[in-house]
């Protein structure tokens, strides 16, 4: 997957030089495109040298480039870890922008406690990464394997191996809480490891396996999301949508993300419509049917009329429930009844034979062929009988 400016060449990538992996475009996953890039800093301000570093599945860290090493989005560097040993990963970001990110996720910028860039990746490193990422599959299996065996009540998703190999992080999710320390020791015996447990929620699970949505787009919690927030039924009531869990989940089995996308509009949608459902008017009373929040109109029928729907717009609703209010009926409905236009097939399609141009010239059905039965059979290459064929060898003189 590439972005336009990353055209191939005879097979060759261009533009940014990520080799057909993006990571200045919104073709990454995860990525963030540094705006700040093309700026010149204020006179007398330090540059930053903080630098973001992507790992496995979009996971981000920020390590500091005590070295002040020329690093490029997508450049493998090797880092260090909390416990010892060193990982690899990709730069994600650097700049101004990176001092932005870590003051928006509230991330602590002191240079003593920073974990720190060591180099930048050599053939051997990522040799060696290549090899430790090759057993992952491996190590979910065997994780998967011990943890059923102790019969704990948990669903292991992922693993991600330490760049030198010496560590793994094992992803699982769980309803309850799980007592895994007989888990870590047998487990680290057995494959030659050190091993750490890492508890996740259903919606971080979807966004480490990734998917496709109902939308046929990838996952926003797997491209671009990444603060998830609570969802509750009260954003598809606003929305005027079906309460069908199966409609309104998504892959993770919670509520989709998206209902809280465009929750805001829908808020301020709703304040121009009336908060009764009844109009009291001299034909009849009427009741809502139906309401169409974006185009702001609604749908009333008389009780004693229910195949009929008047579409009125909300503001005239409004005007008439005041009306009720204060003890006033207005004459019917009907004078504030907005026609919809409606479009009809033949206004569309102009049909110039009536058989080919034909909706339903699918369904007639074939033509028989029983009358096929009666023809003479042809011979092909096969010499026909002296005097001519079947039909009329017996009219010969």
């Amino acid at each position: 997957m590439a972005c336009t400016s990353c055209s191939t060449n005879d097979g060759v990538p261009n533009g940014c030089g990520s080799n057909g992996s993006c990571g200045t475009h919104s073709c990454g996953k995860l990525s963030v495109f540094d705006w700040l890039s093309n700026m010149s800093l204020p006179e007398g301000q330090a540059p930053c040298h903080w630098v973001e570093v992507r790992f496995k599945n979009g996971r981000k860290e920020y390590f500091y480039n005590a070295s002040f090493l020329s690093l490029y989005v997508s450049n493998p560097v090797v880092v260090e870890t909390a416990l010892g040993g060193y990982d690899i990963g990709k730069v994600a970001l650097t700049g101004e922008l990176v001092r932005i990110q870590m003051r928006k996720k509230s991330i602590d910028a002191t240079v003593e406690s920073a974990k720190k860039i060591v180099r930048k990746a050599h053939e051997k490193d990522l040799e060696r990464w290549e090899e430790a990422k090759a057993k992952e599959p491996q190590l979910l299996q065997k994780c998967r394997e011990t943890a059923l065996q102790l019969g704990l009540v948990m669903k292991v998703t992922d693993v991600e191996s330490q760049g030198d190999g010496g560590k793994a992080y094992f992803y699982y999710t769980a309803e309850d809480r799980v007592d895994f320390r007989q888990l870590v020791r047998d487990l680290s015996t057995i494959i030659g490891m050190r091993v750490e447990m890492r508890q996740i929620s259903l919606r971080q699970e979807a966004g480490r396996l990734g998917g496709l949505g109902i939308c046929g787009r990838e996952l926003c919690c797997s491209t671009w999301l990444t603060d998830f927030r609570a969802v509750s039924t009260s954003a598809a009531r606003y929305q005027n949508m079906s309460l069908n869990p199966q409609k309104l989940a998504g892959q993770c089995g919670k509520l989709k993300c998206c209902l809280n996308f465009e929750l805001d509009q829908y808020v301020e949608a709703l304040k121009i419509f009336p908060e009764g459902k009844r109009i009291k008017t001299e034909k009849g009373e009427a009741e809502v049917q139906k309401i169409d929040i974006l185009r702001g109109m609604m749908w009333f029928t008389y009780r004693d009329n229910r195949s009929t729907w008047i579409a009125l717009k909300a503001e005239d609703a409004v005007e008439m429930m005041a009306m009720n209010a204060r003890g006033e009926k207005p004459a019917a409905l009907e004078d504030k009844q907005i026609v919809e236009h409606t479009v009809k097939i033949e206004d569309l399609v102009e049909i110039k034979d009536p058989i080919e141009d034909s909706l339903t010239r699918f369904d007639r059905p074939k033509k028989s062929n029983r009358n096929n039965k009666n023809r003479p059979k042809r011979w092909g290459n096969k010499p026909r009988p002296e005097g001519g064929n079947a039909q009329n060898n017996g009219r010969q003189k």
